[in-house]
């Protein structure tokens, strides 16, 4: 298997498919000192918008991390694998709180994790403005 890009915002069928099945993944965020912070997360991937969302909490590393990074904000890969099969979206990443924004980021993880989040009053969400994709699912 090879990986090859996609464009975020149009991706062929299997790579979409693989984002809707439901995968834990990770989050690469840069600390200050411009070292990785990779944690667990659940991701949603939204192409039409061209953004992928993280739920979260307003005081974890990874918003500090973000928030960090300035108005312009921080570069950011989340990715998932399964066996072989692996699929990255990297794009600039900023910290929302709009009600509006956060109930959106909530619906679609209710969607593909088939279960409501937690309730948390701290709630953000980390929008993932997109820009590369790239990957193997359903390449073989």
């Amino acid at each position: 298997m090879t990986s090859y890009p996609q464009d975020p915002g149009a991706p062929d069928a299997s790579y979409l498919s693989f984002w809707r099945e439901r995968h834990l993944c990770t989050l690469t965020t840069p600390r200050p000192d411009g070292s990785p912070h990779v944690v667990p997360v659940c991701v949603t991937y939204d192409p039409g918008a061209r953004l992928a969302r993280v739920i979260t909490s307003r005081t974890s590393a990874k918003v500090r991390n973000v928030l960090a990074a300035g108005p312009e904000g921080a570069r950011v890969a989340v990715c998932q694998v399964d066996g072989r099969r692996w699929a990255t979206l990297e794009g600039r990443a900023f910290v929302r709180t709009e009600p509006e924004r956060v109930a959106e980021a909530e619906r679609r993880f209710a969607e593909r994790y088939e279960r409501a989040p937690r309730p948390n009053p701290a709630r953000v969400v980390i929008e993932i403005e997109l820009t590369r994709a790239m990957g193997n699912a359903g390449r073989d």
